[in-house]
Formats: C-alpha cells, structure tokens, sequence
C-alpha cells in the first residue's frame, strides 16, 4: 500500500523511545523483559513533523497484541513478537520550484523479534508515504466459489479498484500484479531485492490513451478473471458479465482454453507465468498490487528481468536453484495488499514500506471455510455527498476486513455456501450495514 515511497539509505534520525521498563517473573513462572523501541525515519524527509504514532507489539505465540505508549513503562511478557510503528506526519516536498507541507504516514515494521530477559534492543526503520491520490484496492475476492457437489469453481475471482480522492481519477494505465514469492515459504534469495522491489508472475493494464476510463470519487472499478454469468456453469457463483474489464489469456493448451467475454472489454496482458489461463492464488498465499509502470511494454519485458538463485533443504541434502521472474519497483506501487492465513504464515511478501500488516481468508492452508469470502477495505467515514472514504493506513491487518461475504455476492444476492444458501443483507465493507 503505498505511493511515493522515500528510500532509506541512511541511518537517519534514531529516537528512542522506552516501552517496558520491567523485568520480573510472575507465580506461574511467566518471564518479563525490559525492552527499548527506537524508530529509525527517513533520512530524506525534510521538515517532519509527528502528528501522531503508535506502536504495536504483536506476540506471534499468543496472537495478543499490546499498543505501546511511546514513553510509558510496558510490562512486555518474553516471546516472538512482531513490532508495528505508524504515525501521521507531515512533511515538506518540492516540485523544483515551490515547497508545500504535505501530509501523509510513517509506518514501519520489525518481524520475528526474540524478546528475552537478555534482549532489551528493538529498532523498526520506517518509511515515508504522501496521502495517496490515486487508486487503492477495495476488495479482492480470490478463493473461487463451490458447485452444489462441493467441488472447487473457479473463474469468478475479482479485484475492486476504488477512488478514495476528492478529484475524478483516470484508470487508463492502472495494473494489478500478483507477488511470485508466497508468503508460506521464506527462502533466501540472491541477489536479495524484496526490500525495494516486488518479484511478480503476472501483470495486466487497463488499456486506454489517458482519458478513457474516469472514475468518479467514491466509485470503483471490477476487474474479474472471467466476464461471464457464471451461473450457467455454477448455480452458486454470479453474474460478472457486466463488470469493467476481465483479464484474458491466449492459452497455449488447446485442453485448457480461457473464455473470452462478448461483453466485457480485455486488460491489456503484459506477462504471466501459466501457459493456460491465469486465476489468483485461490488460498491467498499471494501478495497483491495495484501500479503505475511509466515505460513502455517493450521496456519493461527487455530491462526489468530479475534471475534469482536460492537453495532447497531437504532431508536428502541441500539443492542449489535458480529461477526467473519480472520485477516491479516498490516506487511504481500504488497500493498492495499482503495475503496469508495465520498458521502457514511465515513473513510478508511486500515490505512495510507498501503493507506493514496482512489479512485473510481462512486460518489454515486448504481452509473449507474461505470460498465464498472476501477481503473488503474498511469504511472510515462517509463523505457529504453518500459516498464512502475508505480507511487506508498502509497496513491491511487495520484497513481490511477479513473473511467477508464478497460485494457483488451481497448485491446480487447469490449463494454463500455450498447448499445454495442465499446472502440476506449489503454492507458498505463486508461489517458496517448499507444502510
């Protein structure tokens, strides 16, 4: 989740700030630790002014999440943590010619964090992002339905893009892309480029000269995989043959070919891996992207191919690999959204300068219980004119939803589980009632 993203290069300004000054045992043998945050900002951020911060200690053993006042004594109990800094700042910026004081947010995140009765020493680097004026995610809906048999459908993923500004937006040249790397497997990889760059297996534009394709504030766009009634081949899916774009690919498979919509115009296809069609990872392992790509296709294909090698432990030994994938700029992102399920988790794809935090469908790897579910962004208010101002944080643990009833199967009243059992009311976020 970002936009304009500052590079950190340099150590920058380190405050320390005290959050648990305890260390004790309690009766039932539970050890506490005295432990120091210091927060690390940008080194380029000219005329930062803190508006306000907060900082979370995740406990990734119990799931209990502490805020942590910047200088109050924490009595943090020993553990696996995950560490979450976010601040609303200000901050000057210049066109060359005039400076302005801009607003935006500071977030930061320190993963996988032993706190001991010996470690007392935490440092989250943070990074700098303007209040976004362009598209976010809305929604992504990637699990796929079932068929009366309760066999898996598949086809009638989506992804909402929403216009949280105050201004018409123009969707021509806006793309989505999906993460390679999985959220479920941590290797180390050579050359290591996760902290500035997305590695991708799949990208797709929204065609246009410009000015083809506004969008009014508060309003959104659908693009799906398949722009068909899915009913036809599946009672329980839904209608998407009147959504804005679908994304298509020429199969190289004659016995795997996709369906090309008579109503529904095409994305234009930059890359992907599959030969056949492509669907989201419909267990949401996956990291998701909305960009802006200011070259051209041939460009891009010729100049931002990333070869990669890693090795694979096994129990019959170590196996050196080498792989291939495109590569997008974290400063080309507009907005991301880091997808896992809690117990195969083991890190975030996209780095805390795009999506501090992740959000769900399911709890476990193959959970039954995802399909018919969503995760849909947060209302943060409604504006004067009915529309919604969705919340956008750059942390998707705090702006999403998780688990929802998807919104075109709300509006369209359609099934929310096998046994054909229809939705019986609309939200504005998948929480908040529509009415």
């Amino acid at each position: 989740m970002n936009r304009i993203f500052k590079s950190i290069e340099s150590a920058g300004i380190a405050t320390a700030l005290v959050v648990a000054l305890l260390c004790s045992c309690s009766d039932n043998e539970i050890s506490h630790t005295q432990t120091t945050v210091s927060i690390t900002y940008p080194a380029d951020a000219e005329g930062l002014t803190i508006v306000s911060e907060e900082i979370k200690a995740v406990n990734l053993s119990t799931g209990q999440t502490q805020i942590l006042p910047s200088k109050s004594k924490i009595d943090i109990v020993s553990g696996l943590y995950d560490f979450i800094y976010s601040a609303e700042v200000q901050f000057s910026s210049s066109n060359g010619t005039e400076t302005s004081t801009v607003k935006g947010t500071l977030s930061g995140k320190a993963e996988n964090v032993s706190i001991t009765q010996n470690s007392c020493n935490v440092n989250i680097e943070t990074f700098l992002s303007a209040e976004n004026d362009d598209f976010i995610i809305e929604e992504i809906f990637f699990t796929g339905t079932l068929r009366p048999s309760g066999s898996a459908y598949f086809g009638d993923g989506y992804i909402k893009i929403f216009n949280n500004t105050d201004h018409v937006l123009y969707a021509d040249g806006v793309g989505f892309c999906e993460s390679k790397f999985k959220s479920t497997a941590n290797t180390e990889y050579s050359p290591d480029i996760r902290k500035d760059t997305m590695t991708i297996q799949s990208l797709y534009f929204i065609p246009g000269s410009g000015h083809d394709h506004p969008v009014l504030p508060g309003q959104s766009l659908l693009l799906c995989d398949t722009g068909i009634d899915h009913r036809n081949a599946n009672p329980n899916s839904f209608d998407l043959s009147t959504a804005d774009f679908e994304w298509y690919d020429v199969s190289q498979n004659p016995s795997t070919l996709d369906i090309d919509s008579e109503t529904v115009p095409n994305l234009d296809k930059w890359y992907c891996y599959t030969e056949s069609f492509y669907t989201l990872h419909n267990r949401g392992f996956a990291s998701i992207a909305l960009v802006r790509v200011p070259i051209d296709k041939q460009t891009y294909l010729k100049d931002f191919w990333y070869s990669y090698d890693y090795t694979v432990y096994t129990a019959a030994g170590a196996f050196p690999m080498q792989q291939q994938a495109f590569k997008m700029p974290n400063k080309w992102i507009l907005d991301g959204v880091n997808l896992s399920v809690e117990a195969s988790r083991l890190w975030n794809v996209l780095p805390p300068s795009v999506d501090a935090g992740w959000t769900h469908c399911g709890t476990t790897d193959n959970d039954k219980t995802r399909f018919f579910k969503s995760v849909r962004r947060k209302v943060q208010y409604i504006n004067s004119d009915g529309t919604r101002h969705l919340k956008d944080t750059n942390n998707s643990t705090d702006d999403f939803n998780a688990d929802c009833v998807p919104s075109v199967i709300e509006l369209q009243k359609s099934a929310i589980a096998t046994d054909g059992t229809k939705a019986g009311k609309t939200t504005l976020d998948g929480i908040t009632p529509a009415n």
